[in-house]
């Protein structure tokens, strides 16, 4: 006996208003959904499958618009035509038969207002429940979506929680009046990767006790696998490929399915480097793509001379809690951390958010002043500098910041931006040679010489990392550190973005101290690893022998917590689902 979908969508497309001219986002896409199936879709940043659940939603842009030959959608037995539905009466559905989780739920959540009020709020208006019973049934929900101490959570503003706290947040608003259908905008992107499996652990144990379909966005075929019955990939607002998690995954058919699921860094093969979404499109065999192939079979030569040793550092910020009697606590951000960075290497910095790793980077830098312990770059006391001193070094130091978008001076043109390090550390002579090098620096980085004159705004997240690393490079620094540099880039962005790094390493002589959550990526860029949680270190190892034989039990966590994106992966998911099915049955 066939079931029924729960939705299904014929020919979409969707448009957007344009000074030049409006842009088809959307090119006429169709799929079903049937009831308690979880479709995944996938694409890059632009591919479409975000802007297409919006229109569903009747959530578009003011300078937006969708047309379809027929969106149904059939939840408990009613029929609605979705495309010829009033924004009233849409607004009648949403939040109560469909729901959405959006990625950013910084964004999403009012800053102004409490968690607990913020979904009290909405269970008043689709339920019609009273104050209280709203407050009782939010706190239920909030136990639901597994949060601590939820009556403290309810009080609380979103700025006072942990990003997966205000996912979880997010998560209970969306459940919160039992939807047949719950769309999750990239939910996990912005999330260690512990924190990740816990987020789709929790939807998939959801979507069993309420029996919702779903429809879980990402760029990232590692975490779909972990969580979807069928795939839809995206490219360029179409439908590309579509069929079964496992047949997808087992042989994909089209070169950009291909590119997506290799050029993701594996935690089982260590590549010279990453293969890029071109290489797998264009079909074009180059000497890139002939060693993006090759296994790093190669030892290298471990470095010798120390470049920069970190003794003892500790960052403590001091906080206040409670009202009317603060009490003065000390954070002990990074607490007694020591290691050595050999010329020439990439180390490492791996933990998940709050552990302390980004404020060690800084501390390095002393754009942060540590409290305590000793910094020394080539046997030079970095705490012992003056002002003038520190500028002076930091022509050899530079960082690369996670956020492209407010690391760059949005009122300056890009060539502007990237010569003005030059500048204050009087490099070249004129600005006519400051133009030539920065001209030489965008054509390093991919960019063209016509980016010279345009703003932040003009370019893609990936086009912005680019730009950030060429204003590192200006100064010709020995050191650098990246700083969660390609967490917010799409995988297919990210590979080219890692693979320009290691080029420009090798080319440099550049030493890197690499900082992320996600262990996969560290692993491929790094020479050793180190391990940090709760502001101290945990290990530090060489990559490989970290990957094959981690020493502390915090490590294994972060290593099994990665997405696989295998067929024996897709199997286990398979079976947790199969089991949360039968326990909320």
């Amino acid at each position: 006996m066939s079931v029924s979908p729960l939705l299904s969508v014929k020919n979409l497309r969707t448009f957007f208003k344009t000074e030049s001219g409006e842009i088809e986002a959307v090119r006429g896409i169709s799929y079903e959904l049937s009831p308690g199936r979880t479709l995944g879709i996938v694409g890059e940043s632009g591919s479409g499958k975000s802007v297409s659940s919006l229109s569903i939603m009747g959530l578009m842009a003011a300078n937006g618009r969708f047309a379809a030959d027929e969106i149904r959608f059939n939840p408990q037995g009613q029929a609605y035509r979705l495309d010829q539905m009033s924004e009233k009466e849409k607004r009648a559905l949403r939040g109560n038969e469909m729901s959405m989780i959006f990625q950013e739920p910084m964004s999403s959540l009012n800053p102004v207002l409490s968690c607990g009020f913020q979904v009290a709020e909405a269970l008043r208006l689709h339920k019609g429940l009273s104050k209280a019973e709203a407050r009782a049934e939010t706190l239920k929900l909030f136990e639901q979506v597994q949060l601590p101490r939820v009556k403290h959570i309810y009080e609380a503003y979103p700025h006072q929680i942990s990003g997966g706290q205000k996912q979880r947040v997010m998560i209970a608003m969306a459940i919160s009046c039992g939807p047949s259908l719950l769309i999750a905008d990239e939910p996990t992107t912005a999330l260690d990767v512990t924190v990740q499996g816990e987020i789709l652990e929790l939807l998939q144990r959801l979507q069993a006790h309420h029996g919702m379909a779903m429809i879980f966005i990402t760029h990232d075929l590692g975490v779909v696998a972990e969580i979807a019955d069928d795939l839809l990939v995206m490219y360029k607002g179409e439908i590309v490929e579509r069929g079964s998690i496992e047949a997808i995954f087992r042989a994909p058919q089209h070169p950009y399915t291909q590119g997506l699921l290799a050029c993701r860094p594996k935690l089982t093969q260590k590549l010279y480097r990453l293969p890029t979404i071109k290489d797998f499109i264009t079909g074009e065999e180059t000497d890139d793509t002939t060693k993006s192939k090759k296994l790093a079979e190669e030892t290298p030569e471990k470095p010798s001379s120390v470049l920069l040793k970190v003794e003892n550092i500790k960052t403590w910020f001091n906080t206040k809690k409670g009202f009317l009697r603060p009490k003065t606590e000390a954070v002990k951000a990074v607490d007694g951390v020591s290691f050595e960075v050999f010329r020439g290497e990439t180390l490492g910095l791996v933990g998940e958010s709050g552990c302390g790793k980004t404020t060690l980077g800084r501390s390095i830098l002393r754009l942060i002043e540590p409290i305590g312990g000793a910094i020394s770059y080539e046997g030079q006391d970095i705490r012992a500098l003056d002002r003038e001193a520190l500028r002076g070094m930091r022509k050899k130091m530079q960082i690369i910041f996670q956020d492209p978008y407010s690391s760059l001076n949005p009122r300056m043109m890009v060539g502007r931006v990237i010569q003005e390090p030059m500048q204050v550390h009087g490099i070249g002579s004129s600005v006519k040679e400051r133009k030539a090098r920065v001209l030489s620096l965008l054509e390093r980085v991919g960019l063209a010489e016509e980016h010279y004159e345009r703003f932040p705004h003009e370019f893609s997240g990936g086009q912005r990392q680019r730009i950030c690393i060429a204003r590192a490079l200006a100064v010709e620094p020995e050191f650098i550190i990246c700083d969660e540099s390609v967490s917010a880039l799409d995988v297919s962005i990210q590979a080219q973005v890692l693979n320009l790094l290691k080029d420009l390493q090798d080319e440099l002589d550049l030493t890197y101290i690499f900082i992320s959550h996600d262990l996969s990526v560290v692993k491929f860029m790094s020479d050793r690893i180190m391990v940090m949680r709760a502001g101290k270190m945990v290990e530090l190892q060489e990559a490989e022998t970290l990957y094959r034989s981690p020493q502390s039990d915090y490590t294994q966590k972060l290593i099994q917590a990665i997405p696989a994106g295998t067929l024996a992966s897709i199997e286990a998911a398979k079976e947790r689902r199969a089991n949360a099915q039968v326990k909320s049955e």
